[in-house]
């Protein structure tokens, strides 16, 4: 599959590997072409600083950029690019001073960038984990939980089938609406690390899950790969 990921930041870099590995093409895109490069470089992919070329040429877009920098000007961007295309939203609304989300109230991030991107399926995914856990999606010993949540069923099944194919355990929440939980959830790790000293390798594992939210057959093949 082809993805491409906007933003050469951590989070960008982190899912550029992991997508990488698995055997998708990436193309990597940011408004700093030298990055977009180096990171392209790393990944085997290419890179560019034209969003709008990335986004045409990709069946599946990450968008792994500051949601209250760039947000907006970047669906804005590739707004024309995007139409029937999965938006994977990995980005959390978090207020610059940390003092809470700026989408408290709601809607969430995710279904604001619904809203500048009418067009696209975009799904929630990858927020509440760690650019270190997303290359690496193994916590101590244990595949970590990426949930997911979309309103498109097809856009679902293939961001939970991505999930899998790089080691999470994939879990489906919901709609698109249950991204307001999934940015608050993250806030609260976000807030663990900073006030607690942490590690940023705080990973949210769901014990005895409903069997209607695992995507078993992924996360089955996500444990074959762990016992090999």
């Amino acid at each position: 599959m082809k993805i491409a990921i906007i933003g050469a930041g951590n989070v960008g870099g982190a899912l550029a590997k992991s997508f990488s590995r698995a055997g998708n093409q990436v193309v990597v895109a940011d408004r700093d072409p030298e990055e977009a490069g180096q990171l392209a470089a790393q990944v085997g992919g290419t890179g560019t600083a034209d969003l709008r070329q990335a986004a045409s040429q990709a069946e599946v877009i990450v968008l792994a950029i500051p949601f209250a920098a760039s947000g907006e000007q970047v669906c804005k961007a590739i707004a024309g690019q995007v139409k029937g295309k999965i938006v994977i939203d990995a980005t959390n609304p978090v207020k610059p001073d940390f003092s809470g989300l700026a989408t408290e109230g709601g809607p969430s991030g995710a279904e604001r960038i619904q809203q500048w991107l009418p067009s696209a399926k975009v799904v929630k995914a990858f927020n509440t984990v760690f650019a270190a856990n997303q290359a690496e999606p193994v916590v101590e010993g244990e595949p970590v939980d990426g949930f997911v949540a979309a309103d498109d069923e097809q856009a679902r099944k293939t961001v939970l089938r991505l999930l899998g194919e790089i080691g999470f355990r994939p879990i489906d929440v919901g709609p698109l609406a249950r991204a307001r939980e999934l940015e608050a959830l993250a806030f609260l790790n976000i807030m663990l690390q900073v006030t607690k000293n942490g590690t940023w390798r705080t990973a949210w594992k769901v014990l005895s899950p409903p069997p209607g939210a695992v995507d078993v057959a992924q996360a089955a093949r996500t444990g074959a790969r762990r016992s090999n």
